[in-house]
């Protein structure tokens, strides 16, 4: 059943709407189209009747009627049967007549802000040396550390050596570890409950290809993880995005998402969300996993930044408010990405279930990572205050470049995890993505981090780089906005976005 919005929700969202500046036609319309091209109002949902709308804002219908009249002329509402038109995306966007004014003729179809796997560029594009890179958001292995996990790991070999290796579930000790870890967070855990993967985004890979098929919806956060949005498509399955409310989650929106679409799953970043930074508190959390036991639908929650608790905010894994929760982690983040180990945390029958299905990806991962990563799973808090320490001091330092280079960005400080979610002054994210190797730096745009073109005033900058190459990095930013600034039909001539690695 397709999204459907009623006259009070987009009546909250519209806020304080009329500022009588101009038309209330206009103004009404200017701000659903920004609702729409913000994410706040997902793509394909059906706005409410004029007549419902009328009634809620308290305003004519004539009003109304202009209204959607305009979005349908610059193409961000279909033109369905009746007045309940569906919310689309101009097809030029995000540099048609829609933002920028007219456009000359393009000879080919505006391809969206791409992805490449790491290590690659797309077809016809040459990855400069040199460049800052903030496209990943990611942190250099915590050396020492890792380097003395797999000595130790290298000893304890030679012990496993006559098995044959396979193990689709993963190496008790490592099992055993990560089992440890959920129980001190206040959810007890067994090893049998746990599957180690090769990584987080293999564990989204194997939940989906078990618990959905082709064509069933996923109810996914919007903004979201780019790689998670691109596993939920690549499983043919139907991306369900719920916008935030201001500063959090929308928990009254998701509950009718999933009465109204009934997702088989949803999957959710509760802890330093990617890449907004949020966490989710606790009575947020049980409300959440209520709704979705009582609608059907398995809560799948991202852990992987969990850790990176900067702030030091006491919540509980989203596990221990609920037996239906499928929980996902990794040592990407908190180790190094190099070391490409996961895990999922579920109820022992679920966890038999997706060991059964992962056989047709392979049979298992390689033991030498395990063993080390055992080691690192039961010593976390080794390295962890020094981490947090630096990305402390990173965090400052870039929210305090950005208000002293670019004051008209707004960034609020993360409570954790490892970047910024920027707010810009104009719908330029992937104008500044294609300028950005000009001035030495490689971004990720907007809307690689949502559906249909959404998030063109939206920027994600990691802060795991040191002081100085962040300081480089937002002078190379105002250069490039002092670009598009003096040039406005540039925008207009920037026709194809650089494909670019997010992790």
């Amino acid at each position: 059943m397709p999204a459907a919005l009623t006259a009070l929700a987009l009546s909250r969202l519209l806020g304080p709407w009329n500022t009588r500046t101009g038309p209330a036609y206009r103004e009404l319309a200017d701000v659903i189209r920004l609702l729409i091209l913000d994410g706040r109002i997902p793509l394909d949902t059906a706005l409410p009747s004029e007549r419902a709308l009328c009634a809620a804002l308290d305003i004519s219908r004539t009003t109304v009627t202009a209204a959607y009249s305009s979005l349908r002329e610059q193409g961000f509402l279909s033109s369905g049967q009746g007045s309940r038109g569906r919310t689309r995306i101009p097809e030029l966007t995000p540099f048609g007549s829609a933002l920028f004014g007219p456009q000359p003729p393009s000879t080919g179809a505006l391809p969206a802000p791409g992805l490449t796997a790491p290590g690659l560029t797309a077809p016809g594009l040459t990855a400069p040396a040199g460049l800052v890179d903030l496209a990943y958001s990611a942190l250099p292995a915590s050396g020492e550390v890792v380097h003395r996990a797999f000595a130790a790991a290298l000893t304890e070999l030679p012990a496993l050596l006559p098995g044959f290796g396979y193990d689709a579930l993963g190496l008790l000790p490592l099992r055993q570890a990560v089992a440890d870890r959920y129980t001190a967070a206040g959810v007890p855990t067994q090893p049998g409950q746990v599957m180690v993967t090769s990584g987080a985004q293999h564990a989204l890979t194997i939940i989906i290809r078990t618990l959905a098929d082709r064509q069933d919806r996923v109810l996914v956060e919007h903004p979201s993880y780019p790689h998670a949005l691109d596993a939920i498509r690549s499983a043919k399955c139907r991306p369900v995005p719920v916008a935030f409310a201001g500063s959090g989650w929308d928990l009254p929106a998701m509950e009718t998402a999933m009465v109204q679409q009934k997702p088989k799953l949803a999957y959710l970043v509760p802890d330093f969300h990617n890449p907004t930074g949020l966490i989710m508190p606790n009575a947020q959390r049980r409300q959440l996993v209520r709704a979705a036991a009582a609608a059907g639908t398995v809560l799948v929650a991202d852990e992987t930044l969990r850790d990176l608790n900067l702030d030091g905010t006491a919540t509980t894994p989203l596990a221990g408010f609920g037996s239906t929760v499928v929980s996902i982690g990794s040592l990407s983040k908190s180790h190094w990405g190099g070391l490409r180990t996961g895990w999922i945390r579920a109820s022992e029958s679920m966890i038999q279930r997706f060991a059964a299905a992962r056989t047709t990806l392979d049979l298992g991962g390689p033991v030498m990572e395990q063993l080390a990563a055992a080691h690192l799973v039961r010593a976390l808090e080794e390295p962890l205050p020094a981490l947090l320490q630096t990305l402390r001091r990173n965090r400052s330092a870039l929210l305090d470049l950005l208000a002293e280079h670019l004051p008209t960005w707004q960034a609020a400080p993360p409570a954790g995890g490892l970047s910024v979610w920027c707010r810009l002054p104009a719908p330029i994210s992937t104008a500044l993505t294609v300028l950005a190797p000009d001035y030495g730096i490689r971004l990720a745009a907007g809307p690689r981090f949502g559906i249909g073109g959404a998030f063109e005033r939206n920027l994600r900058l990691p802060f795991t780089l040191t002081p100085d190459k962040l300081e480089v990095a937002v002078l190379a930013l105002r250069a490039a906005q002092d670009r598009l600034d003096a040039a406005p039909q540039l925008r207009r001539s920037l026709t194809q976005a650089p494909a670019v690695a997010i992790a």
